[in-house]
């Protein structure tokens, strides 16, 4: 019989989260990496960027662990922050730099949820008052979503750049047809849409 284990199960989803968001930066160049591809700028190294600094606030400072004791860098959540500095990242900011703050964010993230139980209380310092009180386990699935969320916007962003699609390495989910299957595919829909636009 297996035992359950809700908070290695959420923290398997978390990672798996994780993974496929830095799975999507390999093989690319640095302004592949970078490059805005929705009118909001959404590019893969800011995505990236963007879920270390969720992870360290909402695994950090809502915990009161923060990870960031001094000297928060510019992006950080402050209030006189640059509106969306935290989903692009600066030619200063390379790609080394924001992927292992990630990874450190990863550890920082995993020692609080080791030595939290699920239904510890947290506060969110930047949520309006009458909802700062959290539990750890609300917080695990609030950043599963936020990271799920954000690597199936990788996913597109990807396949936008260069076509590589799938979820996870070794394991893309994707029927295992050739690109002139898709492109009839893909004519297909085009298709079956004016139609329906038409009707």
């Amino acid at each position: 019989m297996i035992e359950p284990n809700p908070k290695a199960d959420l923290l398997r989803y978390l990672q798996e989260g994780r993974d496929a968001l830095i799975w999507k930066l390999d093989g690319l160049s640095e302004y592949d990496i970078r490059r805005p591809l929705t009118s909001t700028g959404t590019n893969l190294l800011g995505l990236v960027k963007h879920i270390a600094g969720v992870e360290l606030g909402y695994f950090g400072d809502t915990f009161g662990r923060p990870f960031f004791a001094a000297d928060p860098p510019p992006w950080w959540y402050t209030e006189d922050v640059e509106p969306n500095a935290d989903m692009w990242a600066t030619a200063d900011e390379s790609r080394e730099g924001i992927v292992g703050l990630y990874h450190q964010a990863w550890e920082h993230s995993n020692s609080t949820i080791a030595t939290l139980e699920l239904d510890a209380i947290g506060h969110v310092p930047w949520w309006p008052e009458e909802r700062r009180e959290v539990t750890l386990n609300h917080i695990l699935v609030r950043v599963i979503s936020d990271t799920q969320r954000h690597a199936g916007h990788a996913d597109i962003v990807r396949e936008l750049i260069d076509g590589s699609v799938g979820c996870q390495e070794g394991n893309d989910s994707m029927p295992p047809e050739d690109r002139a299957w898709w492109e009839k595919h893909r004519r297909r829909l085009e298709r079956v849409a004016r139609e329906a636009g038409n009707g």
